[in-house]
C-alpha cells in the first residue's frame, strides 16, 4: 500500500468521523428526555439509577427509564423531568420495606 493511499484513506475517515456527529446532534433537535415513560426493552439509553447502560436494556416501565420524546409532549404523556424522575426514585426508595 503506498503512502498516498494510507494517508488520504485517514483522511477520509477523519472527515466521515466529523459529518456523523452533527448528523447524531440533530436527531435529538426539538426533542427532550421524558423519564418514565418508556416500555420494557423499548428504553432510549442509560437509566438514572446505573442499573445499564444501553438502549433497549430496561426490565421494566419505571421512572429511571426514558425516551426522547418531541418537546413539550412528554407531561401530555404522564412523563416526569429528570429532576422530577431523581425525587420520585429517592421517595420509592425511603418507601422500600427494610431487608432482613
Amino acid at each position: 500500500m503506498s503512502q498516498r493511499l494510507i494517508a488520504t484513506s485517514a483522511l477520509a475517515s477523519i472527515l466521515a468521523l466529523g459529518l456523523a456527529a452533527p448528523a447524531s446532534a440533530a436527531d435529538t433537535a426539538g426533542k427532550e428526555k421524558c423519564y418514565g415513560v418508556a416500555k420494557a426493552g423499548h428504553n432510549d439509553c442509560a437509566n438514572l439509577t446505573g442499573s445499564h447502560s444501553c438502549a433497549g436494556q430496561a426490565q421494566m416501565n419505571d421512572a429511571a427509564e426514558w425516551n426522547y420524546v418531541a418537546k413539550g409532549t412528554c407531561k401530555d404523556m404522564g412523563g416526569l423531568t429528570m429532576e422530577e424522575a431523581k425525587m420520585k426514585l429517592a421517595s420509592d426508595k425511603k418507601m422500600e420495606p427494610m431487608k432482613k
